[in-house]
């Protein structure tokens, strides 16, 4: 996936009210960007750290651009993007590059499905039955460690989603887990008990019930960002 517009750089002031960020670009201007991240983006960012962004001519809208990417306290970078996991899945399946979900015959978005009134990421089809497949866009890592974490602040929905996963799977349906690990550096993911212990409980109890959970890393630079290798889950 290459970034269009071409990203700007800049430093981050602040992030605050959720969405909003102000940084400050290299000749001084200051600007008041949209943060499409709706979690606590813990230890991936830092006031002063680099930031890349894309701007938008669009007169209708409110802010002139969109945080995309962030640096981390340990240098490292993360797509802070959330909206941006869904789309590097989906180029991913599409191009094979996630072998174990390879040869469906169709792929559908947002289907609705389970008790809970959720929306699955993907349905793919295959000739002998679909496979549901959530996917995580996982930011979180550590100092001392190159091991990414999920989630970075608590998540009831992420644990419905787990619930509902587990549902499919005790029914004999194949569904899937699947974390989009959006920061560069690291070499493993785990459930992140220390700030979230129930959905750690819910992704152990998923699994006994037979999710599949997957990991996948990215190539993550300034002007482009792609899936490019499996990772290990530790549970």
């Amino acid at each position: 996936m290459i970034f269009s517009p071409i990203l700007e750089q800049g430093r981050l002031i602040q992030r605050y009210k959720r969405f909003l960020a102000d940084i400050e670009l290299e000749d001084g201007e200051r600007l008041t960007i949209h943060c499409p991240n709706t979690g606590s983006m813990l230890n991936c960012m830092m006031p002063g750290g680099r930031v890349w962004f894309t701007r938008s001519s669009d007169p209708r809208r409110k802010l002139p651009g969109t945080w995309e990417i962030g640096e981390t306290p340990q240098g490292r970078l993360a797509c802070i993007n959330t909206a941006r996991a869904n789309a590097l899945v989906e180029e991913a399946l599409t191009a094979g590059r996630i072998p174990e979900l390879a040869g469906f015959t169709a792929l559908k978005r947002e289907v609705p499905y389970g008790q809970e009134r959720s929306r699955i990421d993907f349905r793919l089809d295959y000739p002998d039955g679909p496979a549901w497949v959530e996917v995580k866009s996982v930011t979180l890592g550590f100092a001392d460690s190159r091991i990414a974490a999920f989630p970075d602040a608590v998540t009831q929905r992420g644990a419905k989603h787990l619930r509902e996963l587990a549902v499919l799977a005790r029914s004999g349906v194949r569904a899937v887990q699947l974390y989009c690990v959006n920061i560069d550096g690291v070499d493993a993911v785990r459930p992140a008990s220390e700030i979230d212990a129930g959905y750690a409980l819910a992704l152990r109890q998923a699994v006994d019930a037979g999710v599949e959970v997957l990991a996948y890393g990215v190539h993550l630079d300034a002007r482009e960002i792609f899936i490019d290798r499996r990772l290990p889950v530790i549970l």
